[in-house]
């Protein structure tokens, strides 16, 4: 009981992104504006998709979810990272730490199963277009989603059970601008060698299910299209995958490096940097991804643009 209350009591500071004073300011203002196009792009797709029934399918659904997840943990993460940029007090309760920890990872969680989910509507759309309507129905849609939101808790929450029976003592200093797993129990004066098993193979079954649901879904599509007779039907069914597949490799390519590989090696400042694509980037880049590259999106949007100048 002693150990438990003298945890509870422990204070934290994040060490934030960079030790260089020179730098925090033009950081500040470089992060602020990815932070504010997040928030946008985001909450925008979300509304256009929930305004304008022609995005009223499976596809916008999913992609709905997407963008909501991707405003969750960019708003989970960056207001702390900015915080720490420009004040010289960085210090986080113990309770916050936790808590942030558990509703990023549950974010990145549930993020990764969305995406596979995605992955598995564009198969069904192109190789049993016929039947689409019927394999992708509502209520399938809805179990698809709640499933991704329910195992994207699941995991984290068996991560922060062991987190939070670590002890730790006095003032701890975590070497990262959010309470990220790895660097948070690194300050921990008990043995940390579960946790980081048990990070190791969480990360590993979500990655390897994740990305053989989306190699799967793509193969049976690469085959479907290559026997489309026209080319405009090929560039077609290529060009609604295109998306999809570039955020998949952004997200899955940082986390892959991150935490898949075993004794990994990096430096804390490599992990820094490549966090900053999954918590700060990607979920800027995925609304501009879906948006630039979507005909139906673009055209809404130039509406509502010329609707406004009208109006006014």
């Amino acid at each position: 009981m002693v150990e438990r209350n003298q945890s509870v009591e422990a204070t934290f500071s994040l060490l934030g992104f960079t030790d260089f004073p020179e730098l925090q300011i033009p950081l500040f203002l470089v992060f602020l504006s990815m932070y504010i196009i997040t928030v946008l792009g985001n909450l925008g797709m979300i509304v256009i998709i929930k305004v304008n029934p022609k995005f009223h399918t499976p596809m916008y659904f999913f992609l709905g979810h997407l963008s909501f997840v991707d405003f969750c943990y960019s708003s989970i993460v960056t207001p702390k990272l900015l915080e720490n940029l420009v004040l010289a007090d960085k210090t986080i309760f113990y309770s916050s730490c936790m808590l942030q920890f558990f509703l990023s990872c549950t974010a990145v969680v549930t993020e990764s199963f969305l995406l596979a989910v995605m992955a598995y509507d564009r198969f069904v759309a192109i190789c049993n277009p016929l039947f689409y309507t019927v394999a992708m129905s509502q209520r399938l849609c809805a179990m698809l989603v709640a499933g991704s939101y329910l195992w994207g808790m699941f995991g984290p929450l068996v991560l922060l059970c062991y987190a939070l029976h670590l002890n730790y003592y006095g003032h701890n200093v975590v070497n990262h601008f959010f309470c990220e797993y790895t660097a948070l129990i690194a300050v921990s004066r008990s043995d940390t060698h579960v946790p980081h098993l048990l990070l190791f193979g969480f990360a590993t079954f979500n990655e390897v299910s994740t990305l053989l649901i989306i190699l799967t879904s793509y193969i049976f599509i690469l085959v479907t299209v290559l026997k489309i007779r026209s080319a405009s039907g090929r560039h077609k069914a290529f060009s609604t995958c295109a998306s999809h597949l570039t955020a998949i490799t952004i997200f899955h390519g940082t986390i892959l490096s991150l935490y898949c590989v075993p004794n990994s090696k990096n430096s804390r400042q490599t992990v820094k940097v490549a966090s900053v694509f999954y918590t700060v980037v990607n979920p800027m880049l995925n609304p501009l991804i879906y948006s630039l590259r979507n005909k139906d999106v673009k055209e809404v949007f130039q509406k509502l643009v010329e609707s406004k100048e009208l109006f006014h």
